[in-house]
């Protein structure tokens, strides 16, 4: 089997809609795929809808946290997998995130006009087609005004990444989790030790986070090196908890391809199996 679980759409950051991914999903040769747009669930309903007969849905997000043991606190993300989406505290939690998430964008945008850059909030929300507007889509309005050349020198210090960063409220990790799990959800530690990305958490607040609940590690992942790959499987394997891989695809946002990285089956399983939220939805 193959097994991407970490995929993005229009309904937060990537480039196809719903429907799309799942159809690309089945030409990739997928068996199962995760939707896991950020902080939002916006995308289950067509992406279900769309399946094609021999594709595994299995739905999720993917929240933005933070860790408040150092100052400043580090950004994380958490794959949360099969919760229940009515489930009230979980609900509220996405939506004070997603408004955050807007509000930095508009801050943003103004930054950007104040300093003669032409690019609206029309457009960028434009982009966005209905779902969470994030960096990526003022990164495609830089691409568009022709002063970056793709969404990764949008990202560079120059730009969104340093000079117009806008900070945003996120979940505290250890809620997040719970809120997971209280949802009959499974929360998996998305590219733990992704530095390239920027600064990573110690592995003593992982052990904190097993502990807490999280599920799994996500190991095989494009901003791991093979360095970081090898070092999350054996906490992961320290602490008992699972190990998945999968594209985190964006779309035309990003090279990596659907299956560029998998999960194995006895992981998936194991996730399915801890869920009580939502089932996976076909074979």
């Amino acid at each position: 089997m193959r097994i991407d679980l970490h995929a993005h759409t229009t309904a937060s950051d990537g480039t196809l809609t719903p429907t799309e991914l799942v159809a690309a999903g089945a030409e990739a040769g997928l068996d199962v795929l995760a939707i896991t747009d950020h902080d939002t669930t916006a995308g289950w309903m067509p992406a279900a809808e769309a399946r094609p007969a021999g594709l595994a849905l299995l739905r999720g997000a993917e929240l933005s946290c933070r860790w408040y043991g150092e100052s400043p606190a580090i950004p994380l993300h958490l794959l949360a997998y099969l919760f229940d989406p009515t489930a009230p505290s979980l609900v509220a939690e996405l939506a004070r995130v997603r408004g955050s998430r807007e509000e930095r964008a508009q801050r943003i945008v103004e930054r950007l006009r104040a300093d003669g850059v032409d690019v609206t909030w029309d457009e960028v929300r434009d982009y966005a087609a209905g779902g969470t507007v994030g960096r990526p889509h003022i990164a495609r309005a830089l691409v568009r005004a022709g002063l970056v050349a793709g969404t990764d020198e949008a990202f560079e210090d120059r730009w969104l990444g340093e000079r117009y960063r806008v900070p945003k409220e996120d979940t505290d990790v250890f809620a997040a989790v719970r809120l997971v799990r209280e949802a009959g959800g499974v929360p998996v530690f998305a590219h733990p030790k992704a530095t390239k990305r920027g600064k990573v958490v110690p592995d003593s607040l992982i052990v904190e986070l097993a502990e807490a609940g999280l599920f799994g590690l996500e190991a095989d992942h494009e901003a791991h090196s093979p360095a970081e790959r090898e070092h999350v499987r054996g906490l992961a394997a320290e602490l008992g908890l699972v190990v998945t891989g999968s594209s985190d695809f964006h779309g035309s946002h990003k090279q990596v391809k659907l299956g560029a990285y998998t999960t194995e089956v006895d992981a998936y399983e194991a996730i399915v199996a801890a869920a009580s939220g939502v089932p996976v939805l076909g074979p």
